[in-house]
């Protein structure tokens, strides 16, 4: 009997792993650009926008589930950087040094730009004052006080909102006293508007679309108009505004797609950045990245309805 266990043993062994190849395969095969699972990191502060995004594109490819995971920003590039997620939306490009890390894994990441977005200052309703310049919140964030401003008021200490405002301020940490953080979007704005003097800092898209259960508490908030560091007027977050370059809090918005593959990735990328995904954006009250074509039908004459 000895003399067959090693012949035997060996044709388990390239039956087993021809059956894992198989299912391998199999599981490979059952993900394309437009069919499969994928779970999708979002920046908290644009999950609205995605949420919207990712409604559609679900209702027009029945086989595509995306699963929509928010996070701060730190940790959605954390998760694309150790691969626990494949693909990403953020509120910046990929930095030098995390395409290096990228590279020595012999990855390479595809980002997507796909609307222009805007952060905005937002007080409560009570403040008749809707005017505000950078140049004071600035100041705030370096530690000096202005009567202005009782406490800004940020989403996460991780959040790309901060990060932003650090980086303008040119601060590596935010000032201990007068500046208060909470998780999502939704406290802070809920926090603005029971309380007089604070400034809120958020991303414009859950203004605009608030959840159904904030409607009420957006109504006793103000979105302010910012005077830019180089500029004697005030601006607000509008499509118009973004569009012809003039609000100061400015960003746009990435999809980053690490997978390697033509996966669903590929697929969801197209959809947002092609003609439906614009007009999504559009209609979000967000910038496309590039304005959606209209047709019109022109006609030389009048067709008057028959009596």
């Amino acid at each position: 009997m000895l003399k067959y266990s090693k012949p035997l043993g060996l044709v388990v062994f390239v039956f087993l792993f021809a059956m894992c190849n198989q299912k391998s395969k199999n599981e490979t095969e059952k993900e394309t650009i437009l069919k499969g699972s994928l779970d999708l990191a979002v920046d908290e502060t644009v999950k609205q926008i995605v949420d919207d995004q990712v409604a559609v594109f679900e209702g027009t490819y029945y086989d595509a589930k995306i699963k929509v995971k928010p996070e701060s920003e730190a940790e959605v590039i954390n998760d694309l950087l150790n691969q626990k997620a494949k693909v990403a939306i953020t509120t910046r490009d990929l930095t030098v040094e995390e395409k290096a890390r990228f590279d020595k894994s012999k990855i390479n990441p595809r980002v997507t730009p796909f609307a222009h977005d805007a952060i905005a200052f937002i007080s409560n309703k009570s403040n008749n004052d809707t005017l505000i310049a950078l140049k004071t919140v600035i100041d705030f964030m370096q530690g000096k006080t202005d009567g202005k401003i009782k406490g800004l008021v940020f989403d996460n200490p991780n959040s790309s909102t901060v990060r932003y405002m650090k980086e303008l301020a040119k601060v590596n940490e935010i000032p201990k006293s007068g500046v208060f953080s909470f998780k999502t979007n939704n406290e802070v704005i809920k926090f603005v508007s029971e309380n007089e003097g604070m400034i809120g800092v958020i991303g414009i898209n859950w203004f605009y679309q608030p959840t159904p259960d904030m409607t009420e508490t957006i109504n006793k908030i103000n979105v302010l108009y910012v005077k830019g560091l180089n500029s004697n007027e005030y601006y607000s977050p509008t499509q118009n505004d973004l569009e012809i370059g003039k609000y100061p809090l400015a960003r746009d918005l990435f999809i980053i797609n690490c997978q390697g593959y033509s996966g669903l990735g590929i697929g969801f990328a197209s959809f947002i950045a092609g003609d439906i995904g614009q007009r999504i954006v559009l209609k979000s009250g967000l910038l496309p990245y590039k304005t959606p074509g209209r047709k019109l039908k022109i006609r030389n004459e009048i067709i008057k309805d028959k009596e």
